[in-house]
């Protein structure tokens, strides 16, 4: 199959999850604003349609040739997506933000008088990790009991109710989305400067990781988890 610029981000993320590197490169939003035709996307970016779907459309044909086969979550139960988010993505932010908070903080008061952008770089980090703690607290303890006990009994009050928060939560996830779109555009996508010390240069490379995996967790909650319950 070819992509076309009437496909949407979270579509051809669903066939082609690498895509997703060249969606960062290049300001294509593909778990927020993810239903956006990309044709809109490289309008709004200022991004050479045909080029960019040339772009695509070779990574995608070289990732097919090299055996890849993309995970079909709209296959899997809702019970196992759940469990993928809650240990995928959870788990891992939960062990990652408080640590790389340390590391964000350290170049900071390291190197904030020469690199006056890092004050922003740690004020913008830590709305974001206090945004996502709370975001997941909602999630295990409102949403997620939710879901499953309407997997038990899928009565209609029970739906309308997951429905309503789940407009609220990704609200929530625009937010955070904002704050990484940030966060990537300060830092000129996560390139430390040539002179950048080791711990630099590693707090960068875990902020790029967080980026991707708070993406993709986003991903799965806006375009498949939230969608297979209206």
């Amino acid at each position: 199959m070819q992509f076309t610029a009437k496909d949407t981000p979270a579509k051809i993320i669903m066939t082609f999850p690498q895509a997703s590197d060249l969606f960062k490169e290049n300001k294509i939003d593909f778990c927020c604003g993810g239903d956006q035709p990309l044709k809109d996307q490289c309008f709004e970016q200022n991004i050479d349609e045909e080029e960019f779907l040339h772009e695509l459309n070779d990574q995608y044909t070289t990732w097919k040739e090299e055996g890849n086969i993309a995970k079909d979550w709209e296959k899997v139960t809702l019970e196992q997506l759940v469990d993928h988010i809650i240990h995928h993505h959870h788990l891992y932010l939960k062990k990652e933000l408080p640590a790389l908070s340390e590391f964000v903080a350290r170049i900071f008061y390291v190197h904030g008088d020469d690199q006056p952008h890092l004050k922003q770089l740690h004020k913008l980090y830590h709305d974001f990790k206090l945004d996502m703690e709370q975001h997941m607290m909602r999630e295990e303890s409102e949403l997620f009991p939710l879901v499953f006990q309407f997997i038990k009994s899928p009565e209609q009050s029970l739906l309308d109710e997951i429905v309503e928060l789940n407009e609220e939560l990704e609200k929530e996830h625009d937010d955070s989305g904002d704050l990484l779109k940030a966060m990537r555009e300060l830092t000129n996508g996560f390139n430390a400067p040539p002179h950048a010390c080791g711990t630099y240069r590693v707090t960068y490379d875990r902020l790029a990781e967080l980026e991707s995996n708070t993406f993709e967790h986003i991903h799965l909650e806006n375009n498949i988890l939230f969608k297979r319950l209206q």
